[in-house]
């Protein structure tokens, strides 16, 4: 007995120690303030994305996107994004094959970013759009399929009006574990999605008409689920 007991000590102690020396997850930067270093253009054009001032900058023209240079996961995404036009439209992919579709834009989950005067420059028959496209809608695009929180048809919408107009910096931090992401919108999650047909994939980030600027560009990887290859975008 006394051995086993020995063996059994042993055994937490060495697990112990194995959980003292594995890596912690941090924050890792995807933006260098300098140049665009970890990012590569899909389709767009080398005036479409550019630094000035530690700032990295969209003209919006043309439509398309950037991708970061590898895939992920599981992870803790902080961006920083300021609209400079009217009714801007931008976003950021997650989980994304990054390959142009139809519409020029790629697949996975869109993290929508639209300037608060959307909803009125886009009017139809005299009806405004909801609101809610412009507080951080979620939802699947190119084929992939997303389970909303706040159903808005098949997207999910914000419960909470917390985005701030053009000129003023919004603060998204995207949480994306396991095919579930939650969104925080300005310092409260309020929206999420769960149950992605696509788990892992590039980020990317949108160039859709207007101008808008990004900072404080992060990452923080956390541990690898259980996915299958049919949930991973094809590697580029």
């Amino acid at each position: 007995m006394i051995h086993s007991f020995i063996a059994a000590a042993a055994a937490i102690l060495l697990f112990a120690l194995t959980l003292q020396t594995a890596p912690l997850p941090e924050w890792k930067s995807l933006f260098n303030g300098k140049n665009l270093k970890g990012w590569i253009p899909v389709n767009t054009e080398p005036d479409t994305w550019k630094v000035k001032n530690g700032l990295l900058m969209c003209s919006g023209h043309p439509i398309g996107v950037m991708r970061s240079e590898k895939q992920y996961e599981n992870f803790v995404l902080h961006i920083e994004w300021m609209h400079k036009e009217p009714g801007g439209n931008s976003g950021v992919f997650v989980w994304s094959g990054a390959r142009p579709g139809k519409n020029r834009l790629p697949d996975g989950v869109e993290v929508q970013m639209l300037e608060l005067d959307w909803p009125k420059l886009h009017m139809k028959d005299g009806v405004m759009p909801p609101l809610a496209y412009v507080h951080g809608e979620l939802f699947g695009v190119g084929g992939v399929k997303t389970v909303p929180d706040n159903p808005r048809g098949e997207r999910s919408k914000s419960i909470e009006n917390r985005c701030l107009p053009r000129n003023q910096w919004n603060t998204y931090e995207v949480v994306a574990v396991d095919g579930v992401i939650k969104l925080s919108i300005n310092g409260k999650f309020v929206n999420g999605i769960a149950r992605s047909t696509q788990k892992k994939g590039y980020l990317c980030l949108e160039s859709e008409g207007a101008e808008i600027h990004f900072r404080n560009i992060r990452i923080m990887e956390l541990p690898a689920g259980v996915t299958v290859p049919e949930q991973i975008a094809p590697e580029l």
